[in-house]
């Protein structure tokens, strides 16, 4: 009598790949395998110790494909989405990685930044770090999230005026004032003047004002009338600084060299753009 032979975990993997997939849960695989959790955790770990399995979070793995067994992990764009609906939460990819799908390319990625409702550790994939941002009014900004193809599917990624004003909002994630006005400087003329002004409602009146002083800085200032009547809808609005890391130590603070009266921006250091 021939016995047919159990499939093994490998090979439901070998499976998934040959279908488009790169991830599965534990519940998936136990039930196509038709094995317990104790099985099932034993070959998982066999494989993550021969790097062809990732483990992301509890119960969510990911199968690393042969061309990228030197990464350690796929690319996080062709999991993203499908992790993001395992933790059950609204999310899009933003901030560097975000101007880098938009064109910019003075800058290297060296995270995975992506932008969700609740305050999530940070994720270790192969080389890449995935790395979590607070937005608490996810609702507010969804009209400036799209979808983009990736090779396995789509993932969220925020629009080309969402991601200027997080790169202000986030300005910690950006690199630093002259990475960031370097970024604005290959974003700015794929602005849309109605778009960054109907977002801008959305985002914090001193994030509004430094993203304002920085496009006209940059030449760009016909793309930001709009959003300045919209600020000034608002009500009056106070002098804020362009970069608030010149004065977390008064004994180092330089003096301004420069009071925008338009945006009232108090400038200590002018921004340079990386050539």
């Amino acid at each position: 009598m021939i016995h047919a032979q159990r499939k093994t975990l490998s090979s439901y993997t070998s499976g998934l790949l040959s279908e488009g997939r790169v991830v599965f849960s534990a519940d998936e695989a136990e039930q196509a395998l038709g094995i317990g959790r104790g099985a099932f955790l034993d070959a998982a770990e066999r494989l993550q110790r021969r790097r062809h399995l990732v483990r992301l979070r509890n119960g969510f793995y990911v199968v690393v494909p042969p061309r990228y067994a030197s990464w350690g992990a796929p690319p996080p764009g062709w999991y993203i989405d499908d992790l993001m609906r395992h933790e059950g939460r609204p999310y899009y990819v933003g901030l560097l990685k975000a101007a880098e799908l938009h064109g910019a390319t003075h800058h290297a990625v060296m995270e995975f930044p992506v932008v969700t409702d609740k305050r999530l550790p940070g994720i270790h994939a192969g080389r890449t770090r995935i790395a979590f941002h607070y937005r608490k009014d996810m609702k507010a900004v969804s009209d400036g999230v799209e979808n983009r193809k990736t090779d396995t599917g789509t993932m969220k990624v925020s629009s080309v005026e969402l991601t200027a004003l997080d790169l202000v909002r986030y300005s910690h994630a950006a690199g630093g004032i002259d990475n960031l006005v370097t970024v604005l400087a290959d974003l700015g003329p794929k602005i849309g003047s109605q778009e960054l002004a109907r977002l801008s409602s959305a985002a914090e009146r001193s994030i509004v004002q430094r993203l304002g002083y920085l496009l006209d800085r940059l030449g760009h200032g016909n793309r930001t009338g709009m959003m300045y009547d919209a600020l000034s809808g608002r009500g009056a609005f106070p002098w804020v600084e362009l970069d608030r890391n010149e004065t977390r130590d008064p004994e180092f603070t330089p003096p301004p060299l420069e009071r925008d009266e338009h945006w009232r921006v108090i400038v200590r250091r002018p921004p340079e753009v990386d050539e």
